[in-house]
């Protein structure tokens, strides 16, 4: 394996650049695929649906990799580990495969960069909804959709009182497993409005202010890991149920921040 020295080693702004390109790679290999009447889908063995484009997609992601950073490992949803290198890309090749395959259009890829412990570039590009967010370490956090000629920086709302806020999650699945069922319900009791808009999008949107909570009690790191940087840089908070790295927790809350105390008592709790 070759190794990056510390000389030689890119610049973030190296790796967001990369990013961005394998984004526009990815849109095009799954936007010429999404809605096509003869799009194979496959059930993995936990049953959830795979497609030709979430392996595509992967596929080509891990090539561009190959060629612009050899000395960095990989982490993808459907083709696993590849390298113990520090510096990791995490890739969610279709993240919302479900609605990929029924054709609903809220659906992403996500990319991350993880350095040691910390991820310090993430895109997620979701181009049947034409919009796409980024961001990387101290650099702040940005989005780009339809109503916008250019990229706008994101901030979170300021909303502070549980009782004003708007929550989002994906569905009611894993909650009452993880412990959670009553906090589900007291979120969806106590808020000013409860939406199930799901996976990515519930996430980013707290990024743009819009939405003030947003949960998931199961994720995987790679359904996670681009939204971190995302989410941090916008000025909120994403953390596992606990308060813990969403990273190693297996689930993410995320708020505007001035929420977070009191969401994750009642989750934790």
């Amino acid at each position: 394996m070759t190794h990056q020295t510390l000389a030689s080693a890119p610049s973030l702004d190296d790796d967001l650049a990369l990013a961005l390109r394998m984004a526009d790679i990815a849109d095009r290999m799954s936007m010429h695929r999404f809605r096509a009447t003869d799009l194979i889908v496959e059930t993995k063995p936990d049953l959830t649906p795979v497609t030709e484009a979430d392996r595509a997609v992967e596929r080509a992601l891990r090539d561009e990799l190959a060629a612009h950073r050899p000395g960095d490992s990989v982490l993808g949803e459907e083709y696993g580990t590849d390298g113990d290198a520090r510096r990791r890309w995490i890739l969610d090749p279709i993240d919302g495969t479900k609605n990929y395959v029924r054709g609903v259009p809220v659906w992403a890829t996500l990319i991350a960069l993880l350095d040691g412990d910390d991820v310090t570039v993430g895109v997620v590009s979701a181009p049947a909804l034409s919009r796409r967010w980024w961001a990387s370490t101290g650099h702040g956090a940005f989005g780009l959709d339809p109503s916008s000629a250019a990229p706008r920086r994101l901030h979170v709302s300021l909303v502070a009182d549980v009782a004003d806020a708007s929550f989002s999650f994906s569905d009611s699945v894993g909650w009452a497993q993880r412990g959670a069922e009553g906090a589900l319900s007291s979120l969806m009791a106590d808020t000013w409005r409860h939406r199930a808009y799901g996976d990515f999008w519930s996430h980013m949107m707290v990024a743009e202010g819009v939405v003030d909570i947003a949960a998931e009690p199961f994720l995987e790191s790679y359904d996670m890991a681009a939204l971190v940087p995302i989410v941090q840089e916008a000025g909120g908070l994403l953390t596992s149920f606990d308060g813990g790295s969403a990273l190693g927790g297996g689930s993410a809350l995320t708020t505007n921040g001035l929420l977070h105390p009191p969401v994750l008592a009642l989750i934790s709790g």
